[in-house]
């Protein structure tokens, strides 16, 4: 990696300071992912400023707030799994830290870690940006040249290459997007806390140089349309302090599809809450991560259900509903009825009925 200045404040109004005094600057918590950026000069900072020896009240740990309860950025997930109260009110948020990584790793990784960590597109950690080495100009000899080598093991074909290519479309996007996928940004949003609180209502609040701010965690994102522009919303001299959660309407589920049951990235997601008039739903918000640029609403799945009770019927007409829209690249049509799934079986553990873990039992 390159060489870069460390700073180790210890308030965030010093981590905004060391974090806009640079020419570049990147914040270092868990470093499960800033660490890896570096090795491979995906991210190159002036200045790396580590933020867990911030002592300000409330930058970890989980409090009651009234009706809501506050999570501080620096919280662990590991943290978020000892919970009496999230296990107890918000279960799609202890399932969702649940599925992440192994327990080494959620005893470093923090919060605002998960949610503001970078993609995990081969293709942007090799270097070729968030928009999958997009070419406007250029001539296929320039980028046979640069796939040589680099992405030999994607078995990328070269063979016929058009002069103004996209590697994405054209190469291995076996685990790329299946919605949003008219644009050049097709790789997905690599959080699993993300849908879970979106789907909870959830707002976090960012500390810059020019003060506070609070923004539903939803609005974090954003889908990039030239390169050099981020995918997140947040500035480089700002400092994610906390997430605070609403009081549950109802009853809340995640469920996550991935290849191997050990430490793996998910391949879909569902996250659900859902507030309940008796027997049937009032109000519905579902959320899929691993299938878009940012998470993903599934409105039409959400539509399906309300005023409607949850049983098998009821949850496989809304997980079908939540693919429509889906425009699968050319390896990853697969994923389409792994939505439906995920939407069916979120829906179940939010109504209590797991019937798969009798069947892997």
């Amino acid at each position: 990696m390159n060489a870069f200045e460390y700073a180790s404040p210890t308030s965030v109004e010093q981590a905004v300071r060391a974090l806009a005094g640079a020419q570049s600057s990147e914040g270092l918590s868990g470093g499960t992912d800033l660490l890896c950026r570096l090795k491979d000069y995906i991210s190159s900072p002036d200045r790396v400023v580590y933020l867990k020896a911030i002592g300000d009240e409330g930058f970890r740990g989980i409090t009651a707030e009234g009706d809501k309860l506050a999570i501080g950025a620096g919280t662990t997930l590991a943290q978020l799994l000892e919970d009496e109260t999230i296990a107890s009110k918000y279960p799609a948020l202890k399932q969702a830290a649940r599925s992440i990584a192994t327990p080494q790793i959620r005893n470093m990784a923090t919060v605002a870690g998960n949610l503001l960590q970078r993609p995990r597109c081969w293709y942007y950690r090799s270097g070729f940006g968030l928009l999958g080495g997009r070419r406007d100009e250029g001539s296929q000899e320039k980028l046979v040249r640069e796939l040589e080598g680099e992405f030999a093991p994607y078995n990328i074909n070269l063979v016929g290459l058009p002069e103004d290519g996209h590697l994405v479309r054209l190469g291995d996007n076996r685990y790329h997007a299946i919605f949003m996928t008219d644009g050049d940004a097709l790789y997905v949003n690599p959080s699993n806390l993300a849908p879970a609180l979106i789907a909870l209502g959830a707002e976090a609040e960012v500390v810059g140089s020019n003060g506070k701010r609070t923004v539903p965690v939803a609005e974090l994102y954003r889908v990039p349309t030239e390169e050099g522009e981020r995918e997140l919303t947040t500035s480089t001299d700002e400092v994610m302090t906390r997430v605070v959660v609403p009081a549950p309407k109802g009853t809340s589920a995640f469920y996550e599809i991935r290849q191997k049951i050990s430490h793996d990235w998910p391949i879909v997601i569902a996250a659900v809450s859902l507030a309940m008039d008796g027997d049937t739903v009032s109000e519905a918000s579902i959320m899929l991560g691993g299938v878009a640029p940012i998470p993903y609403r599934a409105e039409a799945a959400e539509a399906a259900i309300k005023g409607k009770a949850i049983d098998r019927s009821t949850a496989e007409a809304a997980g079908q509903a939540a693919t429509e829209g889906a425009q699968p690249l050319s390896k990853n049509a697969y994923k389409v009825p792994l939505v439906k799934t995920a939407v069916k079986r979120a829906l179940l553990r939010a109504a209590g009925d797991e019937y798969w873990s009798k069947m892997e039992a």
